[in-house]
């Protein structure tokens, strides 16, 4: 039976059910929220360690995988972004250590784990134990900054503590061979790997300190695995580093490597190699500093001659304002100085009175008639000159305003229109002259005149103006 919409069936039960207010009925999706939200937020971040298995690596970049020990285990997931921080590659049946966030898969109620960072799980007991003795000497002050001791710019020798067969000594005694040939280097020779390696590092240590042989120590190895390095991550050789009276200069495996005794060094090396460089002075740069110091040098000897040479210049002409004949020659030229005064006076004298003559001559020649009658002479030419001009001007302006009434006549005449495009139309045959297209037909002859000659067209459309 179909029921129209809007209407309901009646139930049997005649009472009525009111409704039920007092129960808080959770939908999945709303367990499933806050069962997150409990969960994330009961568990701080964490290291788990255990299995891999189930490993499944989509293109998207995401890792999705099970890790487990012999009684259970947990679903997790690791997202592109911190897939791509690792420097390893994950792979089934791999013990490892993970840093995780607990949590849970809405869509399916499953429980997992989000992970921040996986690293094979021997490792990850030595860097928390690597962590663990960092902070605690980092509490210490052990690594402060202000404990480092500067280099010396120029050793008289640098030791190396290190392995004399390893790749790293080679490494260090190539770079000081090419950066100062002349640099004298004294080898401590040390374990730098497995059991016992942390006891002969100090103990070659406290050696160098002994016998003071050198300004600069460099304690150094190639690369290789956390295990690897693990010597020099002991807390016995870092406080030997900071006891040393000698700088001290780590250069322990890659870039990346970072260990306890690079923090307690006073300066840390990325590798041997560079370790080797901040011990070594180069040799091209000390022979440009020499060579620059010579000529700062040359510079100040030079200025210094020119001092005493301006010096004994002066003195000179000292003596010689002091020397007696010295003084009778500025006598005499004094003398000469007011010779050439008076004579220059007395030649003012001369020429102000022959200015008085010269004026008093002028003056008799505007006196004489013959001077006014050529005076008079000049004024009327130039009375004439005046006239002809004042002529001239007017004729010009006549002429002028003459052309601009031709122009504006020119102007205004229909044939000079005619020359601009336009054309007069008459009707034909009447001779009607046609202003308005309203006036015309289709069919409807029309004589066109033009600047040169005229046109009969015939009317094949009108439109007109809107």
């Amino acid at each position: 039976m179909s029921i129209r919409p809007g209407f309901r069936i009646a139930s049997q039960d005649s009472t009525p059910h009111p409704p039920d207010f007092s129960r808080d009925i959770y939908s999945i999706s709303r367990l499933n929220r806050e069962v997150r939200a409990a969960l994330e937020g009961g568990f701080p971040l964490l290291w788990v360690e255990g299995e891999l298995s189930n490993l499944v690596q989509p293109a998207s970049g995401h890792i999705y995988f099970s890790l487990k020990d012999p009684a259970a285990q947990v679903r997790c997931a690791m997202f592109r972004s911190r897939r791509l921080l690792l420097g390893f590659a994950p792979a089934n049946h791999k013990q490892v250590l993970v840093r995780a966030r607990v949590g849970l898969y809405e869509g399916r109620g499953e429980f997992q784990l989000i992970v921040e960072h996986i690293e094979p799980a021997g490792e990850g007991a030595l860097r928390l134990e690597f962590e663990r003795l960092q902070q605690k000497l980092a509490a210490e002050g052990l690594f402060d900054a202000s404990r480092k001791r500067p280099l010396p710019s120029i050793p008289r020798q640098v030791g190396l503590i290190t392995s004399p067969t390893g790749a790293a000594v080679r490494d260090l005694l190539t770079v000081l061979a090419r950066r100062f040939p002349a640099l004298p280097v004294l080898i401590y020779p040390a374990q730098v790997q497995g059991q016992g390696a942390a006891e002969a590092l100090v103990a070659a240590l406290e050696l160098a300190n002994r016998r003071a042989e050198c300004d600069v120590l460099t304690l150094a190895r190639g690369g290789g695995s956390l295990e690897d390095l693990q010597a020099f991550n002991d807390e016995a050789l870092a406080r030997a580093i900071r006891r040393s009276a000698i700088p001290v200069v780590t250069g322990i495996g890659h870039e990346v490597d970072l260990s306890i005794a690079d923090l307690a060094a006073d300066r840390r090396g990325a590798t041997p190699s560079a370790a080797a460089e901040l011990v070594s002075p180069s040799a091209q740069h000390l022979a440009e500093r020499v060579r620059a110091c010579g000529q700062r040098l040359e510079g100040a000897l030079a200025r210094g001659l020119a001092a005493r040479r301006q010096g004994f210049t002066a003195a000179e002409r000292h003596l010689h304002l002091l020397h007696p004949l010295d003084r009778l020659r500025r006598r005499q030229q004094r003398v000469e100085g007011l010779q050439r005064l008076l004579t220059t006076a007395v030649e003012r004298r001369l020429a102000a009175a022959r200015g008085r003559l010269d004026l008093l001559a002028l003056r008799l020649r505007g006196a004489s008639p013959q001077g006014e009658l050529a005076r008079w002479h000049l004024i009327v030419g130039a009375l004439g000159r005046r006239l002809d001009e004042a002529v001239d001007q007017i004729l010009d302006a006549r002429g002028e305003r003459l052309a601009r009434a031709v122009q504006g006549l020119e102007a205004r005449s229909p044939l000079a229109t005619l020359t601009r495009g336009f054309a007069i139309l008459h009707r034909v045959p009447t001779g009607q002259v046609i202003t308005d297209a309203g006036w015309l037909a289709p069919g409807d002859r029309v004589d066109a005149r033009l600047a040169r000659g005229r046109l009969v067209v015939e009317v094949v459309e009108v439109v007109g103006e809107d």
